[in-house]
């Protein structure tokens, strides 16, 4: 059974950084497709990055191109997502989660396994 633990949300002023991680177990990371979504209140679940961790290759949406970097430790089962320059648009609840194969990677439906999710608050 694929469990995931993210961690490392908090409250933070514009333009600082936070760093979440998301460690996995029940699954192997190098062999996976892995994903961080946010929500915010009132909104739909948002795509914000995609990464496959066997080679590395990442995915963003446009509004985190540049300032967010997803990466994976394989030896360690841990997804990470690094944010810099947050703004108050980045607050909401930050979710990590495994993709199944073959499914689009920035659609929620895509993925199967959800971890319970780590509060960002971007302060102005």
């Amino acid at each position: 059974q694929v469990k995931l633990v993210e961690s490392g949300g908090g409250l933070v002023q514009a333009g600082g950084s936070l760093r979440l991680s998301c460690t996995a177990s029940g699954l192997t990371l190098r062999d996976a497709s892995m994903g961080w979504f946010r929500q915010a209140p009132g909104k739909e679940r948002e795509f914000v990055a995609h990464i496959l961790a066997s080679d590395g290759i990442t995915h963003y949406v446009d509004s985190v191109e540049g300032r967010f970097t997803i990466s994976a430790d394989n030896a360690k089962n841990t997804v990470y997502l690094q944010m810099n320059s947050l703004k108050p648009e980045d607050t909401g609840v930050y979710y990590c989660a495994k993709r199944r194969s073959g499914f689009a990677l920035s659609v929620a439906s895509s993925y199967l396994s959800w971890g319970q999710g780590t509060q960002v608050t971007v302060s102005s």
